[in-house]
């Protein structure tokens, strides 16, 4: 394609002319090209970032990407897009642009290909985009050919769900035991290798699915399965056949989208993609928020966006005619694709505020998130996450939409995060920016703000017109509402002009909070305090709050007794839609009442005693040097106590499972199944645990090392700096670099991806890159020669086997931070008869051993593990698998092993490779390379 091509990397920046030869150009000299014309790019936020130039524009090839091939995955890198459009990848970054050129080309050309699978409505969106003045729009224009008939528009071309009956419950069957292991031997293959740890994992699993004996006394089975045991077919096998004998549905819990992922690829094996009747019999089901709202794509097409934005909407549109299930998080909607707008479109797309109107949508019948709801119900597996799990678990108890399907099988996969995951759920946080969701959520938009009007008034208008009741509990909810923050409450805090009685406490929050740090903290991070001995102006503001609580809640309650008479006494225009809506419109009133209901609580204990079941606490939440949020927060002390009470005693049988679940602890220290039943809920339930163990069988003394490097001083940035250049360099890529702040990562990252990016290794960081996180482990697993720093989300988060991955290196020992809510739960630790010590430890020992986990996924993986702390305790080196080899090095000696590929091996070899690899110890990089 004869456009001028620009392409920039930490190595260097080059340009080639629409007809000429690329040179090598300064960052002013590749700003000034694409200032003055169109240039062709790939991935313009990225250019934009490492010119340093954030105003950048031009012709991104992803988003060309995107209009001619939606719901295709791409890694969005030169790589990764030649091995989408099956051309020739560049050799190096000098080849970059010409191939840019190329890529072009080609995908012009498939636009007049008459096998263009995603031609439908295609011409249709390029008119909308040329009007929106899209920079490809005019290139596409003359190879995009013109229908012969009108096309239809999107929502006239989605398909429509149907009403089923609902699933009867499901029958109580046995599980003969050599029937699950028949169907282990089928689901793995003929011929496979018959593993023990497998089939008897499978034997343990198949026991949760047999009939109750007692109410409120699941069968609870906690499963350590190491890494390499195959343990998604060991519980799919017995799964899938209880599921086929009893009618019932089984749930399969994960905390990563990547599991489910997998999850959703290994079901192939005992299910089809659809029945004889069409229905999927595996579904994966997320949170409302993760799916295209068909209402607000209408809104965002039909002005609702402007510029920028409106073109990401159409893009959207194009992705929605074309995708499995509406998934915008994590299915098959590129991840990359919201990141080129920078602005959060993708979010606006969404049911973000739970706005859903249900059967008063004209997109209802069409709706992705109704469709997984009633697939999900008839299905026989249900992929779904922690949280969701948790949620649908509690609201079916106390009477929600999902009434009829209860949970009774649960596997929970990726165990170890159901304590995090129910600390999170069963909080209570009256923070500013929960209560202005909640306002708009009663009043809708305000003022000259865009968007539907889609507050209770607008939802509710036929109800209010029919029943005067009614009415007048919605207009008494939002004349209450006004006692909610508004737009600009920060601000008014920060100046201290709060308005309204909420404004007014959390006002109070920000100053005490303030006044009491005591942490030096610089602007940047949050602060916090507990709530003992508040000033009596914290008390009154608080009562003053909870008194205009109070007055939200009234009618809201009013209301749904409204709602719930209208139903039981229809009137004759009250169709099947109609009482959806209302049915919709009950379930989501129920969930803010008790919401405002936990916020009264929360702030009725506020000045008196503390309640010992929960932490109570204060706090600013800032992040670079800006303040976004002031709250109040409640947490269990011990959160299992309501998991068990929501989802394990209603359940049938539950399974817990991990490759990490028990404590890897000495055995003269304490039971390493001790913290996994308090971690799981066990505790709280009259059921005997089943508890079991399957061994990995990788050779981890063979094929993995940990090396504790003793001389990275601890708070010498450039020596760190160099240790993390030095150490990808002898690995030639392929390192996962893990940080505990931020801070340090990003001055790591900025002093050595330039020197790594000349020697041909690639180096990318959450954080700092404008690439979400899914898209960066995509990068890193697609290119051997990448490296990946990363935080939290990638030490248990990444599935990357193969060559791609085979060194890991931690800055520091992963302590717990001493946040309230963690110096609560030690003090709870020691009064159990434990110490605070060893509670910290079986959290770090945790960290470590899913960190450890990164580097081995399969039998052909090798690799080193590294540790760059001095200080690393020796009672923590048994969160590594038994057998692993453990030395503690010098740097230039782990910098050897790492080069030489030496795992446990002969130390004369270890002194040959280390007079070869030579070089300083801790060697300093500046903060422009070397």
């Amino acid at each position: 394609m004869p456009l001028p091509a620009l392409h920039a990397s930490h190595g260097g920046n080059w340009l080639r002319p629409a007809n000429g030869v690329t040179g090598a150009v300064s960052k002013g000299e590749a700003i000034m090209a694409a200032a003055d014309t169109p240039v062709l790019l790939l991935n313009a936020p990225l250019v934009a970032n490492r010119l340093g130039y954030p105003d950048l524009s031009g012709l991104d090839l992803l988003e060309l990407f995107a209009f001619v091939h939606p719901a295709r995955f791409c890694v969005p890198t030169p790589r990764g897009l030649a091995q989408a459009l099956g051309i020739a990848a560049p050799a190096d970054d000098n080849a970059v642009p010409e191939f840019l050129q190329d890529a072009a080309g080609a995908l012009l050309a498939a636009c007049e290909d008459r096998e263009w699978f995603e031609r439908a409505g295609a011409w249709a969106s390029l008119q909308s985009l040329e009007r929106l003045r899209w920079p490809w729009a005019q290139v596409l224009r003359p190879h995009v050919a013109r229908p012969e008939r009108a096309e239809k528009w999107l929502f006239a071309t989605l398909p429509e769900w149907e009403e089923t009956a609902e699933r009867p419950a499901p029958r109580q069957v046995e599980l003969p035991p050599t029937d699950v292991l028949e169907q282990l031997d089928d689901l793995t293959g003929e011929g496979a290798e018959k593993r023990e740890g497998q089939r008897a994992f499978a034997s343990e699993a198949a026991r949760i699915f047999a009939p109750r004996s007692a109410q409120d006394v699941p069968h609870l089975a906690l499963a350590q399965a190491g890494t390499g045991i195959g343990k998604t077919l060991g519980y799919l096998a017995p799964a899938s056949l209880w599921a086929r004998a009893s009618g019932g549905t089984v749930w399969v819990s994960t905390f990563t989208k990547n599991l489910q992922r997998q999850l959703r690829a290994e079901s192939r094996r005992a299910w089809p993609v659809k029945r004889p009747d069409g229905t999927p019999p595996v579904v994966v089901r997320k949170g409302r928020e993760n799916y295209l709202c068909l209402l607000n794509l209408e809104d965002a097409l039909q002005g609702g966006f402007a510029g920028r934005p409106a073109v990401l909407a159409h893009l959207v549109a194009r992705w929605a005619a074309f995708t499995r299930d509406g998934d915008m998080i994590g299915g098959d909607l590129p991840g990359w694709l919201g990141t080129l707008f920078r602005k959060r479109g993708i979010a606006a797309l969404t049911d973000q505020r739970g706005e859903c109107v249900y059967a008063g949508c004209p997109h209802y019948r069409k709706c992705f998130i109704e469709r997984a709801q009633r697939d999900s119900a008839q299905a026989d597996l249900v992929i779904a996450n922690h949280a969701l799990v948790m949620v649908n678990a509690a609201r079916a108890g106390i009477g929600g939409r999902d009434q009829g399907q209860r949970l009774t099988r649960v596997i929970f996969d990726e165990g170890h995060h159901v304590f995090e995951a129910a600390d999170s759920t069963f909080a209570a946080t009256l923070s500013g920016q929960e209560a202005i969701e909640l306002r708009r959520w009663i009043i809708g938009p305000e003022r000259k703000n865009r968007g539907r009007r889609r507050g209770l008034s607008a939802r509710l208008a036929d109800i209010a017109s029919y029943d005067d009741e009614g009415g007048a509990a919605i207009e008494d909810a939002c004349e209450a509402g006004t006692l909610l923050p508004s737009d600009g409450w920060l601000q008014r805090l920060v100046e201290n002009e709060p308005a309204g009685p909420i404004e007014a406490l959390l006002a109070a929050v920000r100053t005490v909070t303030y006044a009491r740090d005591e942490s030096g903290q610089e602007a940047g991070y949050g602060i916090e305090t507990e709530t003992a001995g508040l000033p009596g102006e914290v008390i009154e503001a608080a009562g003053r709050a909870a008194e205009a609580l109070a007055a939200i809640r009234t009618p809201l309650i009013r209301l749904g007794g409204r709602l719930e008479a209208i139903v039981a006494d229809p009137p004759d225009w009250l169709d099947a839609q109609g009482r959806a809506r209302i049915e919709g419109a009950r379930h989501a009133l129920g969930w803010r009442v008790d919401l405002i209901a936990a916020w009264e609580s929360l702030l009725a204990r506020l000045g008196g005693p503390a309640d010992p079941e929960f932490v109570d606490w204060l706090a600013v939440d800032r992040s670079d040097a800006r303040e976004f949020d002031v709250a109040i927060h409640r947490r269990w002390l011990d959160p299992m106590k309501p998991f068990a009470k929501a989802v394990l005693e209603p359940a049938h049988g539950v399974m817990l499972t991990s490759a990490t679940l028990t404590d890897r602890i000495n055995a003269e220290s304490g039971d390493k199944w001790d913290s996994a039943i308090a971690r799981s809920g066990a505790a709280h339930v009259e059921a005997e645990p089943i508890m079991t163990e399957a061994h990995s069988p990788f050779d981890y003394a063979s094929n993995a090392e940990v090396l504790i490097v003793t001389d990275v001083k601890r708070g010498d940035l450039p020596g760190l700096a160099g240790a993390y250049a030095r150490l990808i360099e002898a690995s030639g890529g392929g390192v996962l670099g893990l940080f505990t702040a931020i801070r340090r990562l990003r001055a790591v990252h900025g002093r050595v991806a330039d020197r790594l990016a000349r020697e041909g290794l690639p180096l990318f960081a959450q954080h700092v890159d404008p690439i979400d996180t899914g898209t960066l482990v995509d990068i890193f697993r697609d290119d051997p020669r990448a490296s990946l720093l990363g935080t939290d989300a990638l030490r248990d988060g990444v599935d990357v086997p193969g060559h791609s991955l085979r060194c890991v290196v931690m800055e520091a020992v992963p302590w717990p931070r001493p946040d309230i809510l963690h110096k609560a739960r030690r003090l709870a630790a020691a009064a159990n008869g434990g110490s605070a010590s060893q509670y910290d430890d079986r959290i770090i020992r945790a960290r470590l051993a899913q960190a450890f986990g990164r580097l081995i996924r399969n039998r052909d993986d090798r690799g080193h593990f590294v540790v760059l702390s001095a200080a690393f305790p020796s009672r923590l080196l048994s969160a590594f698998p038994e057998g692993t080899s453990v030395r503690r090095v010098t740097l230039d000696e782990a910098i050897a092993r790492i080069e030489g590929g030496l795992i446990g091996e002969d130390p004369a070899r270890l002194d040959q490779a280390g007079e070869e690899a030579g070089g300083n110890v801790g060697a300093q990089v500046p903060d422009n390379g070397p």
